[in-house]
């Protein structure tokens, strides 16, 4: 097993990530991984998320909701390998999840990190 301890490189951290997230463990992911002064950037504002996060305490925040408005994971989380550009990484992500209030849905998207200094610095999502 990987740990952040010393510094990890891109492929380290990316592999590290993709198997925390296929367990669901995403918030170990953000506090093994991120920097505290990461950022987060969704596609677009909604009533429930703000379109860019920042530090990684409001991330962790941010997760915590997220799980908050999950009735239901039907199935585990399916992540793809990463693809590779020098100090950045992308996965796709789909989960078949139940949300209240909202019902049952398929949600896709493409997670994009950028990495400095063995942590990752910013995230982004596009579905």
């Amino acid at each position: 097993m990987t740990t952040a301890t010393s510094t990890m490189t891109t492929r380290a951290i990316a592999a590290r990530l993709a198997e925390l997230c296929r367990k669901g463990d995403f918030e170990t992911a953000q506090k093994e991984l991120f920097a505290k002064d990461a950022v987060s950037i969704e596609p677009y504002a909604t009533d429930d998320f703000e379109k860019e996060t920042k530090g990684l305490d409001k991330i962790i925040e941010k997760g915590e909701k997220f799980q908050s408005m999950v009735e239901a994971m039907h199935g585990g989380v399916d992540i793809s390998d990463p693809v590779f550009a020098e100090n950045s990484f992308a996965l796709s992500m789909t989960m078949d999840i139940t949300m209240k209030q909202k019902g049952r849905m398929k949600m896709s998207e493409l997670c994009v990190y950028e990495v400095k200094d063995g942590k990752i610095i910013s995230e982004q999502f596009f579905m």
